[in-house]
C-alpha cells in the first residue's frame, strides 16, 4: 500500500492545489505507518515515509471505502534512485507513536500536530534509528 495523489484524492478535494494534494498524501501515509508498527514490535518508534517519483501508469487506485482516497498499489519496484526524499519523526516523537500504536487517540492527536523532518535522498543515512 502507498498513497499518492490519485484521482480518487483530486475528486474529494477538487479545489486543492497539486501541493496540497502531495501533503494530503504524506499525511495518510504517515497515518498507515501507524498500522504497519503495530505489527512490528521490533521496528523503530518513528513514522518514516519515503517520497518516490513513480508514473501514475504505475500505480492502481485501490477502491475501498475504509483507505484514504490517496491508497493505491505500487505496480513496480522502488529503487533507491526513485527516492526523491524522506519525512520522518523526530526522535523525541517516538513515546507518542508508540501510545498511537497501542491505540492512544491523544497520542496521535499529537503526532498530527507534529510536523516531519524532511531529508533529502541524499541524507538517508542520517536518518535517526
Amino acid at each position: 500500500m502507498v498513497h499518492a495523489v490519485t484521482a480518487a484524492l483530486r475528486a474529494a478535494l477538487p479545489d486543492e492545489d497539486e501541493e496540497g494534494l502531495e501533503f494530503v498524501a504524506l499525511l495518510a501515509a504517515a497515518d498507515e505507518v501507524l498500522l504497519r508498527l503495530a505489527g512490528r514490535p521490533d521496528a523503530p518508534r518513528l513514522r518514516l515515509v519515503l517520497s518516490v517519483d513513480v508514473p501514475e501508469a504505475d500505480l492502481t487506485a485501490v477502491d475501498d471505502d475504509e483507505r484514504a482516497p490517496s491508497a493505491a498499489q505500487l505496480r513496480v519496484a522502488v529503487k533507491r534512485d526513485d527516492i526523491v526524499c524522506a519525512h520522518v519523526d523526530e526522535p523525541a516523537a517516538s513515546a507518542d507513536v508508540e501510545r498511537a500504536v497501542a491505540g492512544d487517540s491523544g497520542a496521535v492527536e499529537r503526532l498530527d500536530d507534529l510536523d516531519l523532518l524532511w531529508y533529502d535522498a541524499t541524507e538517508l543515512s542520517a536518518i535517526p534509528r
